[in-house]
Order: structure tokens, then sequence, then C-alpha cells
């Protein structure tokens, strides 16, 4: 399992973080959203980032530890 951190432009609704695999959701700056949380594989970090391209967010940061 890898840490990530993901922030987009724009805010996401803390209610979406079961849909984002339990994700931590805070807000860096008044129109980001960053998401933390455990990443299982490559798989699961592309099937999280096409999740947030869905909802037409767009992406600022990836990082992976």
């Amino acid at each position: 399992m890898q840490r990530a951190e993901i922030q987009v432009k724009g805010r996401l609704d803390e209610n979406w973080s079961e849909w984002f695999e339990d994700f931590e959701i805070t807000y860096p700056d008044e129109d980001q959203t960053q998401l933390t949380g455990q990443i299982r594989d490559q798989t699961a970090l592309y099937s999280l980032l096409s999740r947030l391209r869905d909802l037409g967010l767009a992406l600022i940061s990836v990082k992976c530890e």
C-alpha cells in the first residue's frame, strides 16, 4: 500500500469520501480539494483519477509515497 495525496481545482463535498475509497477530504485553499489516503496499486490510483475526471475536476497534483 502507498499513501497518496491528490489535489484538484474546485471543492468536493466531504460526503464524497466513501465514493473515493474513504480518502480524507480537506481544503488547502478556497478553491482546492485534497484527497489523502492509502492506494493498493497503480490500477486503484488510475480508477480514483478517472472518478475525479468524470466529475469534471481539474487535476493539480498527485503525490504517492
